[in-house]
Parts: C-alpha cells; sequence; structure tokens
C-alpha cells in the first residue's frame, strides 16, 4: 500500500499541470468562439454586382437586401433563371443563414460563373455589403 500512495503523489503535479491545460484549451475555444461571433464580417463590394436572395418568394417578401433580386435556389427551375444571368458578371448571393447561399454559389460555378461570391446569412450580407434590409 505504501508503494501505491507514494505513486500517486507522484503523479499529483503532473494531473494537476493537465487538467489547468486543458482547462485553459477549453476556456481559449470558448473565447473564439465567442469573439467570431461578434466580428464583422469582410466588406463586400457591391458597386458593380447583382446581389441575389436565393431563397424562396415568401422569405423575400419578408425582407430582403435593397435592390436585391430573388432567385429561389431550390426552385425546380434556378438553373433556368440563371441560365439568362451573364456568365462573367459580378454576383453576391445571400440567404438566411448562409448554407442555401453556398448551394447557389457551387451551382451557379458549375454552370460557368467566374464570379459569384456568398455574403452568407441576410444580417452578415447587410453588414458586409452596407445594404439595408427592407420589406416588399
Amino acid at each position: 500500500m505504501v508503494g501505491n500512495a507514494s505513486s500517486v503523489r507522484l503523479w499529483e503535479p503532473v494531473t494537476r499541470v493537465v487538467a489547468t491545460i486543458m482547462g485553459l484549451a477549453v476556456a481559449t475555444v470558448a473565447a473564439l468562439v465567442l469573439l467570431a461571433g461578434c466580428s464583422s464580417p469582410t466588406p463586400i463590394d457591391v458597386e458593380s454586382a447583382t446581389v441575389i436572395d436565393v431563397r424562396t418568394p415568401d422569405e423575400y417578401a419578408q425582407g430582403h437586401l435593397d435592390g436585391a433580386i430573388n432567385l429561389d435556389v431550390q426552385a425546380s427551375d434556378f438553373s433556368s433563371q440563371i441560365a439568362d444571368l451573364a456568365r462573367d458578371g459580378r454576383y453576391v448571393v445571400y440567404c438566411r443563414s448562409g448554407v442555401r447561399a453556398g448551394t447557389a454559389v457551387a451551382l451557379m460555378t458549375d454552370a460557368g460563373f467566374t464570379d459569384v461570391v456568398s455574403a452568407g446569412g441576410m444580417q452578415a450580407a447587410s453588414q458586409s455589403t452596407g445594404l439595408e434590409i427592407v420589406a416588399s
């Protein structure tokens, strides 16, 4: 029993150091997550761009970025809708959370568009583009 007790005592400082390091790592990750949510989105120049809201028409009607057109990425005719757009134009797309915008960027890039940027969700898109949210 004496050998076991002294072995435990030898590991106590190591255990404390490991626990401290793990605690600091968790605190660091938590701080980074909080800071990421507070950071300003990267500015996106929309001067010569067409801004596209890829949400449903109902979502668009409830509020969208000023000047944005609505092309529902989930609509069965999305491919034919984008076929009318210039492949070499500049496009900034957004949705509610950024997921559908990413899908739209992928579909447009696959269709031959060369300058398509996702602005993410509507709030982030409004901040990064400087465009106000308006209702129809």
